[in-house]
């Protein structure tokens, strides 16, 4: 099967061709799609996750089909060392990131007692706290130069409290509010943050949660997901849920109780009996 090649929208194209971005967890789902829709559009990308196979491979992909700059540092962001060494590998070496994609995550699908106390506290350090960090070094670098872009990936889980998805869900609520809260405080200095909120994906994010078999019906694609919420971002939206039933889905919690809205997710969520 032939491979397709992404055609970047206009806007998206003006706003970040010939500048480099940084996207994490790009070894697959969001991550590749993101990374590459920036790759149609132009950016220069530097590709971190874990597995630096992938990673090369996707780099070098993306150089040959788009004619941009490509590089792939491994890196394990739930190391609370490791986005030093991306700030080194990068600004340090003068790359500078003008467009930080904040997307590495993982989440665990099952009652919260009976899931890793390890895995669980990993979770945190990954989707918050890496989060937090990288772009504590990359955004000052971007308010010194008067422009650039921060997109944090939450989920639509950021809206509702969700019972056996409860810590997944928690770490999205902060990365969502984390992001509002900057796209506030940096527009002065010309710089856009932007929370995507996507809902179910197609990526590994369900195997790893252990939800595949439960929620493989009506995912979005990757790639729709990344268009939109690239395309948000640089418009100077603080937040995209980019699926018309995630919207509504929003709108419609706040016109019912907190405890109604938390108990449809747990019955919705609560996995079946074997």
């Amino acid at each position: 099967m032939p491979e397709i090649r992404i055609h970047s929208s206009k806007i998206l194209h003006q706003a970040v061709q010939g500048k480099w971005a940084l996207v994490t967890g790009a070894s697959a789902g969001i991550g590749v799609a993101l990374a590459e829709q920036l790759a149609a559009a132009g950016a220069n990308v530097v590709l971190t996750a874990r597995r630096l196979d992938r990673l090369g491979a996707l780099a070098n992909r993306l150089k040959s089909e788009y004619g941009i700059q490509a590089r792939a540092i491994a890196a394990d962001l739930a190391d609370p060392s490791a986005p030093q060494k991306l700030v080194y590998a990068t600004e340090g070496s003068g790359l500078p990131i003008d467009i930080l994609v904040n997307n590495a995550g993982f989440g665990y699908y099952g009652e919260f007692v009976k899931g890793d106390a390890e895995s669980q506290r990993r979770m945190v350090d990954l989707n918050c706290a890496s989060v937090v960090h990288l772009t504590r070094l990359f955004l000052p670098r971007m308010i010194e130069r008067r422009h650039g872009y921060v997109m944090i990936v939450a989920s639509t889980a950021a809206y509702q409290p969700v019972a056996y998805m409860a810590t997944y869900a928690a770490t999205k609520v902060f990365d969502r509010f984390f992001a509002e809260a900057l796209a506030h405080e940096v527009a002065e200095y010309g710089v856009r943050v932007s929370a995507l909120c996507p809902g179910p994906t197609e990526s590994e994010f369900h195997t790893v949660a252990g939800t595949s078999e439960r929620f493989d019906r009506g995912k979005q694609s990757a790639e729709e997901v990344a268009r939109i919420g690239l395309e948000g971002l640089v418009r100077g939206k603080h937040w995209v849920i980019p699926y018309t039933a995630g919207k509504v889905m929003v709108f419609m919690q706040r016109l019912v109780p907190r405890k109604v809205v938390s108990g449809a997710a747990a019955k919705m969520f609560r996995p079946k009996l074997t």
